[in-house]
């Protein structure tokens, strides 16, 4: 568990655009890292996967917005593994997520 604090409940508190640009930037870590430091992509891997399932786990979210964050989920995990079931690539996912941290940023 990298983020323990957030596990322990502090997650469920933060929306839902917050989780997101939070799992952004872990995705982002990762795509930085890949193929360049093996221990820096590992752990950023990790922590985006752990911030994902804290994600999938609030209950505070329906049915679509979990079957949406799975999908990206899917697809991060295909961008890690080769790309060969959706051709994804870390380039969109950092503007898939990117907008999320925009969106946090005008509502500050």
């Amino acid at each position: 568990m990298q983020h323990k604090e957030l596990a322990t409940g502090r997650w469920n508190e933060l929306s839902l655009t917050e989780q997101l640009a939070n799992i952004g930037s872990e995705v982002c870590r990762t795509g930085k890292w890949f193929q360049k430091d093996d221990g820096r992509f590992q752990g950023a891997f990790l922590r985006a996967i752990e911030l994902f399932d804290l994600t999938l786990s609030d209950d505070r979210w329906n049915y679509s917005q979990l079957k949406e964050i799975g999908r990206v989920m899917e697809v991060f995990c295909d961008a890690v593994y080769g790309s060969e079931k959706y051709n994804s690539s870390f380039k969109d996912l950092d503007k898939y997520f990117l907008l999320f941290a925009l969106k946090l940023h005008t509502e500050s």
